[in-house]
């Protein structure tokens, strides 16, 4: 089968259903979700998929948002192509993941055209609470992806990038116990979990002068007591720790636990620390696949901006992904550079004209990716030797 004439099939079949997946989108960012509770979202891009013949697996690896749907030769090279659909808190979709679901569904439905022609296969994987909740990594532990070869997704942003830098995240929860008073009559007889979260917090932001410029530590308080002439008998806080890779992660994260158990001990409280989501690993963007999607972006009359470096300071749980098969995350321009992920700004741009020509551009150049993985051994080869080098790199 002759690439140039199936990239240009896949995206003559975008072209003809722009109107649906531009509806897709507008639907799925009119109806915001929070991490696993995308019903809405779900039950639409699964009812579009079962809709063209693909065998639609819903409510898949026990999460009730969760879906993958297949279609091609079941002996041939399988390309997962990734939906997101969660929105943000009080922001809907401020970072656009109306675009990435709108865009997945066009790249799966156009492979799908030429999937049995081409001795392929395509999956389109709904992976919900990407903006907290680690679906992708819950997914993985239940055994999704297992016979994949390849993973693709794009991400709505505010310049054009190919290669993703993300650090890796843990999230935890820190509740401090202490006991209660009258903060007037009898004070000495408490131990204010408060002060003990204050002094964690404190703790922490004196460790910040001494991490890495690309570490991150940010937290909250999420519970401080009730009033304030009673001595708080619990306080809660909430911490995010970021890391470039999984093993710096693990040694901040020690010193982390050292600086909320230090205010616990100075205040005569204790505290529980908790993880609050699955670890999210750093992403590692496949070069060769890179290189397809870069030249294929090309072709499409996007260019890519030279000037700005990856964005390092994300976090994804398509870094986990990554660590599993070979996978991409680009980023595609919808925004001005100005307007930032996670702002009402960028919400709009996720519906406006630059974020519809996001939907259906993000579709062609992942169907075309797609192509160029199943049809240029080269580029599988590339792709395979690299990832199967990192791989053995790890484990000496």
């Amino acid at each position: 089968m002759d690439i140039e004439s199936a990239k240009r099939r896949v995206c003559s079949e975008v072209d003809r259903i722009s109107s649906d997946l531009l509806d897709v989108s507008h639907k799925i960012h009119a109806n915001p979700e929070l991490c696993f509770e995308e019903h809405f979202a779900h039950d639409l891009l699964t009812g579009i998929l079962a809709d063209r013949d693909m065998n639609v697996k819903r409510h898949a690896y026990g999460l009730d948002t969760a879906f993958e749907a297949c279609v091609g030769d079941e002996t041939g090279t399988n390309v997962a192509v990734i939906c997101e659909y969660d929105g943000l808190p009080d922001m809907g979709h401020g970072c656009g993941h109306n675009v990435i679901a709108a865009a997945g569904l066009g790249a799966g439905l156009a492979a799908a055209t030429i999937a049995s022609e081409a001795g392929g296969r395509v999956t389109v994987v709904g992976t919900p609470a990407e903006e907290g909740g680690g679906g992708k990594e819950i997914m993985l532990q239940r055994g999704a992806f297992a016979d994949v070869d390849a993973a693709i997704m794009m991400h709505p942003s505010n310049e054009e990038i190919d290669d993703c830098k993300s650090l890796a995240i843990f999230q935890l929860e820190a509740e401090y116990h202490g006991k209660p008073a009258h903060a007037s009559s009898e004070p000495y007889a408490g131990r204010n979990a408060l002060d003990a979260a204050v002094l964690g917090y404190n703790a922490v932001a004196a460790l910040r002068q001494h991490i890495r410029e690309n570490e991150r530590i940010h937290g909250i308080f999420t519970y401080a007591g009730d009033l304030p002439n009673i001595v708080p008998a619990s306080a809660t806080a909430e911490w995010f720790i970021r890391s470039p890779d999984l093993k710096a992660l693990e040694l901040l994260k020690k010193r982390v636990y050292s600086c909320l158990k230090a205010g616990a001990d100075a205040a005569g409280c204790t505290v529980d620390i908790t993880p609050t989501n699955p670890v999210y690993a750093e992403m590692i963007s496949n070069s060769a696949l890179l290189a397809s999607y870069r030249n294929n972006l090309a072709d499409l009359g996007r260019a890519l901006n030279a000037d700005i470096a990856a964005p390092g300071f994300l976090s994804t749980d398509m870094g986990n992904v990554s660590q599993v098969v070979p996978a991409i995350h680009p980023f595609m321009k919808i925004a001005p550079s100005e307007v930032t992920l996670h702002t009402p700004e960028f919400a709009d741009c996720a519906v406006s004209t630059s974020g519809d020509a996001a939907v259906l551009d993000g579709a062609k150049v992942m169907a075309m990716t797609i192509v160029d993985f199943w049809l240029d051994r080269a580029t599988q080869r590339e792709a395979e030797a690299e990832f199967e080098a990192r791989c053995n790199n790890l484990s000496t």
